[in-house]
């Protein structure tokens, strides 16, 4: 048989193809609205310099003010999703989203299991639009099967408190390193609280995002506050950090490059509908606005916390 010139006979030698960026697999629900779920999660990894593996977990019914329903997947399909790759693919990190019932929970903690090495994020989304005779088992399953082996816990102050120390009845907030403490009893090893609210005096226009261990606060970043709602925040900023972690950075640096990725995301973020911002990934690739020109309305800032349409905020630079 002749040989057609230019046309390659032999397999590709994989010594000589460039080195694949880290790989990441994200468990999570789709969102049709784009803003957070998995296609937020892709978006962001891809922003990050990785390569996504996404999982769906359940799909969504929402637009980008609310939830409607959603429809989670049987629990074997998502983890048949995942063991399909994984038997191809060489793994560098997770991140957890929205897991979509307690029997994907289970399924997803059982492939985590197998790959205790990785660097695990995870993200526990506000849930108070899911039922509550499907919310608690979920809950539960989450503490007893997750929790444990997560490395950074992602959510907001509120959402973290409601869910760590549900009988907390103290006149003041509990502080991120008591939400640490009660992570850690479940095996977690840091949690970065977004939107903890600052009691000094003077500060009542600034939240703080803050990473810490059960020994304490570690590092974190002030956002300053503005009137302004948005949805995709959390999903943000955790796919950022597992994207970070599995590239190999180190966790404080990660979380304060994570933070300012999520900062220029809001701050260019948009508004697609008649609902909430959406955080702007990809803000980096857009040509800079002509001397002259509005930015066509996208300057509302937002923050870190995805608790629901009221006051945003920005990181102060």
């Amino acid at each position: 048989m002749s040989s057609v010139p230019g046309l390659a006979t032999d397999p590709p030698d994989p010594a000589s193809e460039p080195a694949a960026p880290a790989c990441v697999m994200s468990f999570n629900a789709s969102d049709p609205s784009g803003a957070g779920g998995l296609g937020g999660d892709v978006a962001t990894i891809a922003a990050m310099g990785a390569h996504a593996l996404p999982v769906v977990t359940s799909v969504l019914m929402r637009d980008t003010a609310e939830v409607f329903d959603h429809h989670p997947l049987d629990a074997e399909v998502v983890a048949e999703q995942a063991r399909s790759v994984l038997e191809d693919v060489t793994l560098a990190g997770w991140k957890v989203g929205f897991l979509g019932s307690a029997e994907s929970v289970g399924a997803v903690a059982e492939v985590l299991s197998d790959y205790p090495e990785l660097p695990l994020v995870s993200y526990l989304p506000p849930l108070s639009w899911l039922d509550e005779d499907q919310q608690l088992p979920y809950l539960d399953a989450f503490r007893e099967l997750i929790l444990p082996a997560t490395e950074v816990l992602v959510g907001s102050h509120q959402t973290l408190t409601d869910f760590l120390l549900p009988d907390w009845d103290a006149e003041r907030p509990a502080s991120p390193r008591e939400l640490a403490v009660a992570a850690g009893e479940h095996g977690t090893r840091y949690v970065l609280v977004t939107g903890v609210m600052l009691a000094s005096k003077g500060a009542e226009q600034f939240i703080d995002n803050v990473l810490a261990s059960p020994q304490g606060a570690l590092t974190g970043e002030k956002f300053e506050r503005f009137d302004a709602s948005f949805v995709g925040a959390g999903d943000t900023l955790a796919a950022a950090l597992a994207s970070l972690l599995a590239s190999g950075s180190e966790l404080q640096a990660a979380v304060g490059e994570a933070l300012a990725f999520l900062d220029q995301s809001l701050d260019a973020g948009f508004r697609p509908g008649m609902g909430n911002i959406v955080p702007d990934r990809f803000f980096w690739a857009s040509p800079p606005p002509e001397e002259g020109d509005d930015d066509g309305g996208n300057d509302e800032p937002a923050a870190a916390d995805d608790s629901g349409p009221k006051s945003a905020s920005r990181r102060v630079h």
